[in-house]
């Protein structure tokens, strides 16, 4: 998760929501990263689940991603919890839950939902805090800039 929460403190230093994801084999190491890019690329698709899956599968050579686990610092949106299923990923490790889009916890539970082709293993709250203090640091001064646009 650290390794996560680095690629989340890239996305805030350029501007972006600090999320940040790692893909892992079985031996630790660490095949695709990835953090949100939305405002860098301009890109709806540019989250940090979706950049992670890109580098492992070129990594790989293959869009099938079985054996890996994913770690990313905030609960999965439903178009990175399906891009996990489409992965074939075997875990994901999250940090801090998404109340107003979570689709593995939340809202939803995409990763463990039976009518899919494909599952996978969920476990949050890996480093909450930190994750959240990411977030909530991120957003502080922007939701004081809408509160008094004066200034």
């Amino acid at each position: 998760m650290r390794a996560a929460i680095e690629e989340a403190v890239a996305a805030a230093n350029s501007g972006d929501v600090p999320v940040g994801a790692v893909l892992v084999d079985a031996a630790g190491t660490i095949v695709g990263r990835g953090r949100n890019r939305r405002e860098l690329l301009q890109d709806p698709t540019a989250h940090a689940e979706v950049e992670a899956l890109r580098d492992a599968a070129r990594h790989r050579g293959a869009w099938r991603l079985a054996g890996l686990t994913v770690y990313v610092t905030l609960e999965p949106c439903p178009m990175c919890a399906g891009a996990l299923v489409n992965a074939r990923v075997s875990r994901l490790v999250y940090g801090c839950t998404d109340p107003k889009a979570g689709a593995v916890d939340t809202l939803f539970t995409i990763g463990r939902d039976q009518r899919l082709n494909h599952r996978y293993e969920v476990q949050g709250g890996v480093l909450a805090d930190e994750c959240a203090g990411l977030l909530r640091a991120f957003f502080a001064p922007r939701r004081k800039e809408k509160a008094d646009p004066g200034r």
